[in-house]
């Protein structure tokens, strides 16, 4: 961890265009999150109200020389944008500030390439820094010059980004071609799943919603729980076995988060892939957050985006300890609770299994007495409700749901 000394100052800026005071004042406060996440610190911010952006610089004339006395003042070494800079945009506040310039997608990208673990998950956020560098090497020479490491840096360095754009496109092919490969691995893992009739429930949120903590107190998994922006990157898939003795699979996924750069939801299709195939979302909403609608809507919008607003999904209201006494929900179905409530908890499960019964179908089966091995696995692989022994068959008849693709559809069914 960087110390106090070492942490580059930041002055952020904004410019409001259409959007509400409350909007935009969030998401200022929001870039301002991502810096400290990214370990910079904000010593100073500059906003505009304005009908449109300058197509120059995006700040008027007036308020670029203001920019230019904050950051002398302020001894700043990086200035943030709130919106993304073109690269000519970035050229010509160069021209007059004579430090780093970056915007939020670069500072996104930045926070990501901190938080890559896997190989592969280092392999996306690499592909999504090199094609958002790519169309701005032109001119660029004297900004990745004062790039020199720090925020904006991070993952494929400064030497590679001063290559020529031939290298660049050799590496984009290069990564995308291991990305490939390691997705026809996904894809073996989700074709058995599927074909096993496995049960598979997604996670989805804002960043920072909670879902790594709720992860945990499903499934006892111990990842990574953190206070702070983007804290998953890599998926991770564990099993949950309900309360009824089923077992599903859980999978995390990474925080959503407004204007999440177009670049990254293309970088991290595959990751985002091993949810596409649920049967169920659990969508984690920060009941806390005082953007809590803003942060529905864009989970909402990104679903839709990546076709996955098809599948059932039941809304988790999470942090009720934290929430607002007049908290009210905006979607439904939903669960509203805490993830560290043990109560709670049990509660979603059996909120969970009530969905189940809405999304599979309805079997009954005869089992004999001496076949105790498949009963086993019916527990595990269905959703069992009941089981009665039939003492003139010496049967056991047993009821439950499956899924509709499941090996166990039409074996000796009753219904």
């Amino acid at each position: 961890m960087e110390t106090k000394k070492e942490q580059e100052k930041v002055v952020i800026v904004g410019v409001q265009t259409r959007e509400s005071d409350s909007d935009f004042n969030y998401s200022l406060h929001e870039l301002a999150q991502l810096t400290e996440t990214a370990l910079g610190r904000v010593v100073g911010e500059l906003t505009q109200k304005r009908d449109r952006i300058d197509s120059r610089t995006l700040l008027g004339k007036g308020k670029l020389e203001e920019l230019v006395h904050l950051v002398e003042e302020t001894e700043a070494d990086v200035v943030i944008f709130n919106q993304a800079l073109t690269p000519g945009q970035t050229r010509n506040i160069q021209e007059v500030i004579d430090i780093k310039i970056i915007d939020r997608i670069q500072l996104i990208l930045d926070i990501f390439a901190m938080r890559a673990k896997s190989k592969e998950g280092k392999l996306q956020v690499e592909l999504a820094q090199l094609q958002y560098m790519l169309p701005r090497l032109a001119g660029q020479g004297i900004n990745l010059s004062r790039l020199g490491g720090g925020i904006g840096t991070r993952g494929p360095g400064e030497t590679k980004l001063e290559t020529d754009r031939r290298h660049i496109r050799d590496q984009v092919s290069d990564i995308k071609r291991i990305l490939k490969e390691t997705e026809k691995h996904r894809k073996r893992s989700r074709t058995q799943r599927k074909e096993s009739g496995v049960f598979q429930i997604g996670l989805v949120g804002y960043t920072n919603a909670g879902k790594s903590t709720l992860l945990n107190a499903l499934t006892q998994a111990d990842t990574h729980e953190e206070n702070q922006l983007f804290a998953t990157l890599d998926p991770l898939t564990r099993k949950l076995v309900l309360p009824t003795g089923t077992m599903v699979t859980l999978t995390d996924t990474v925080g959503f988060i407004q204007d999440l750069p177009t670049e990254l939801i293309e970088a991290f299709q595959s990751t985002l892939e091993e949810t596409r195939n649920v049967d169920l979302i659990l969508h984690v909403v920060d009941s806390s957050a005082e953007n809590m609608s803003g942060h529905e809507k864009t989970v909402i919008k990104l679903l839709k985006e990546l076709d996955m607003d098809q599948i059932p999904i039941l809304t988790v209201y999470n942090k009720k300890d934290l929430a607002n006494q007049s908290f009210s929900p905006g979607l439904f179905p939903n669960v509203f609770m805490s993830a560290r409530d043990k109560a709670d908890v049990e509660n979603l499960l059996g909120e969970i299994v009530n969905r189940m019964k809405g999304i599979m179908i309805p079997y009954q089966m005869k089992i004999d007495v001496s076949d105790g091995d498949k009963l086993v696995r019916l527990k595990q692989e269905t959703l069992l409700i009941s089981e009665h022994y039939l003492e003139e068959d010496n049967k056991y008849l047993v009821e439950g749901y499956i899924k509709k693709d499941s090996k166990w559809n039409g074996e000796n069914q009753l219904i």
